[in-house]
């Protein structure tokens, strides 16, 4: 960005009249509760809640070669994707670590595909994604950043869908997992997709920018009956935490390999070149020198954060990659970076939490799934 400036979301003044506690985050004014972060999370795991997404990033790549050039810079088989689908993938480096993760939609009709980035990168993966661009001037392609003409709000929990469904025009229940087609949203022509970042069900809407605020009231007017509740960042964060989706500069990273990250299933190896592709099959080659696991702690003690030293016997393996109280669960949860030897269900680890060791034992993920999966 230009300057430090904070940006804000057309929903911003929304926020305020809802009483959110609203922080700085990757450069916008973000709201991190509103009734409270476990009251939230348990609204999406039980009824619905909605979320402002418009900070994050939106990259139409269109033209003849869009397959080619996104098959050259991401690491998922872009190949397989049929009109209206929607893949995982990351922005891989030259090294084989990892610049984002991001979501790949084709487009029901054309050659065209959206790239959905995270909020903290968009301006360093847009100028990536255009470095790549110039690099491929034989391509047939445009990449143009459309995050600020382009809205963007989820609704999930169980209640969602009824909840979209009821101020709509169109059948949503035959939008598929991964999925997403045009339709209308309180008369608002939109995009609803059918990925999320809860664990739980519901839909992403993309739509005109300027009519966000539209869609929103109407969403909330719809659900004040079905328990739907705005829901802050900090919900946000626990939810995808019981749900192991991981979040860029924590479980992913620069310097982090997918296969360290348990993420090798996004990346296709055989599809052919693309950039990063030698120094993610050297690890995938050699075994990486990290694993990603899941734990509990078995001590009462404070939530494990970001960075605090794990270890076995005293003996630093790893790091703490996420961690926080589950509210579902009921007790505090958390991701770690460790060495290979020491992960598997079961064993045990100790985190350095306030000077102290604390014992924890290393857990199958995700940690919640909901019963319909």
């Amino acid at each position: 960005m230009a300057d430090d400036t904070l940006r804000r979301t057309p929903l911003f003044d929304r926020y305020v009249a809802l009483g959110a506690k609203i922080i700085p985050f990757a450069g916008w004014e973000m709201p991190v509760q509103y009734s409270g972060i476990i009251a939230e999370h348990n609204a999406v795991r039980n009824q619905a809640g909605l979320f402002d997404l418009g900070h994050m990033g939106q990259v139409d790549v269109a033209g003849p070669d869009a397959l080619a050039y996104l098959q050259a810079t991401t690491t998922n088989d872009v190949s397989t994707l049929q009109p209206g689908e929607a893949q995982y993938a990351m922005l891989p480096n030259e090294q084989g670590g990892v610049i984002d993760d991001i979501l790949i939609y084709r487009r029901p009709e054309g050659d065209g595909y959206m790239v959905v980035v995270n909020a903290s990168n968009r301006f360093r993966d847009v100028d990536w994604m255009h470095e790549q661009r110039e690099k491929r001037r034989e391509l047939n392609v445009s990449v143009r950043d459309i995050s600020d003409e382009t809205g963007m709000i989820a609704i999930q929990g169980p209640n969602a869908p009824a909840i979209a469904q009821s101020i709509s025009g169109d059948d949503l229940s035959n939008i598929a997992h991964y999925h997403w087609r045009s339709g209308t949203i309180a008369g608002v022509p939109v995009m609803v997709a059918r990925t999320g970042y809860t664990g739980e069900d519901g839909f992403e809407i993309y739509g005109p920018i300027d009519q966000a605020g539209k869609v929103w009231d109407a969403l909330m007017a719809a659900g004040k009956d079905l328990g739907l509740q705005p829901i802050g960042l900090g919900a946000r964060d626990t939810l995808r935490l019981e749900s192991r989706m991981p979040l860029y500069g924590q479980e992913l990273g620069d310097d982090i390999s997918p296969y360290e990250a348990g993420l090798g299933w996004a990346v296709k190896l055989n599809k052919g070149d693309f950039v990063g592709r030698e120094g993610m099959a050297a690890v995938k080659a050699e075994g990486p020198k990290r694993k990603a696991v899941g734990f509990h702690m078995t001590e009462r003690s404070g939530a494990p954060r970001t960075h605090y030293p794990v270890g076995v016997e005293g003996t630093v393996i790893g790091e703490v990659t996420s961690g926080a109280f589950s509210p579902t669960l009921g007790e505090n949860i958390g991701l770690a970076l460790v060495a290979p030897e020491y992960a598997g269900v079961g064993k045990p680890l100790q985190v350095e939490i306030r000077g102290k060791w604390v014992n924890a034992e290393q857990i199958k993920m995700p940690f919640y799934k909901r019963s319909d999966q």
